[in-house]
């Protein structure tokens, strides 16, 4: 693991500053119009994820800084290949139920009477994960 974790610190401390920047706008703000509706939830969204992820790194290495055996075993554990290949499993089975699920959304959304743009972002995505998938397949094949 890292011996230099200030980057873990600055990542907890700005996502911390933006929670905090969020909650002070909803409560500022009396009459939101455009993006100052949604801003303060984008705010609050990004800055729990990110100091989430720093707290978490930070704990996480003082837990194995002081114990080489956690660590080195932490080490085996990632680069075995028997987990890459369950994690790639599981993406892939996850990618394929994403396509039936995506798909239905699509449906449910475009029989609810949902806003043309919506539904044609949503599908611009599905499109997009879907020749990216075509891609990286005939990628592979090529290489392999």
């Amino acid at each position: 693991m890292k011996k230099n974790n200030y980057k873990d610190y600055l990542i907890a401390a700005l996502g911390l500053i933006l929670l905090i920047c969020g909650l002070v706008i909803i409560k500022k703000v009396s009459e939101p119009q455009d993006i100052m509706r949604a801003l303060p939830y984008i705010f609050i969204g990004i800055g729990c994820g990110a100091f989430g992820q720093g707290m978490g790194q930070i704990i996480s290495y003082r837990v194995v800084k002081n114990n080489p055996d956690i660590l080195k075993q932490i080490e085996i554990e990632k680069k075995d290949e028997r987990n890459i290949a369950i994690t790639n499993y599981a993406k892939a089975k996850a990618y394929d139920m994403m396509i039936y699920v995506f798909g239905a959304l699509m449906v449910c959304f475009a029989l609810m009477g949902v806003e043309f743009i919506e539904v044609i972002l949503l599908v611009c995505a599905y499109l997009f994960v879907i020749f990216y998938g075509v891609y990286c397949r005939s990628k592979y094949e090529k290489e392999i």
